[in-house]
């Protein structure tokens, strides 16, 4: 289970504040409130035909693959990951490259088989193959057994 940022429950007093004095007090605090989809990688899609997707996610600094999940659920990718960004004897002086947990949803164009899913990472990407699931849509027929009574 990764850690969640202590900051996210002011995303919510943040969209409050704004419908309550319909104005954007929060301008200011914006680096410090920055939610996840704000601070998370981008993403391409790709398509292979009508039957696969390519998702490239662009994740600097990963050092470890564990520290990263990716979930599938029918017409839907969920990706978590930590990103640490430390060198040796040197201080962080300005932060241009997010760092912390994010958590990023990527709709899908079609719903794809949650078994036939590959995970790669290289060179700061993450590159997720999908199959497209194809719905049996052909009958079955039923056998009916006679109760006895």
């Amino acid at each position: 289970m990764m850690p969640t940022s202590p900051f996210n429950q002011f995303k919510d007093w943040k969209k409050q504040w704004e419908h309550f004095f319909n104005q954007d007090f929060w301008n200011n605090f914006e680096p410090f409130l920055q939610t996840n989809k704000q601070s998370s990688s981008g993403v391409n899609i790709y398509k292979k035909e009508e039957n696969e997707l390519l998702v490239v996610m662009n994740i600097p600094g990963l050092e470890d693959v564990e520290h990263v999940e990716v979930y599938a659920d029918y017409k839907t990718l969920e990706v978590k990951a930590e990103i640490n960004l430390q060198f040796k004897e040197f201080e962080l002086v300005e932060e241009g490259i997010f760092q912390g947990t994010f958590e990023k949803m990527v709709p899908l164009p079609f719903a794809v088989k949650e078994e036939r899913i590959e995970a790669t990472y290289n060179g700061g990407l993450l590159m997720i193959h999908l199959h497209r699931l194809i719905p049996d849509d052909t009958k079955k027929k039923i056998k009916i057994k006679k109760a006895e009574i």
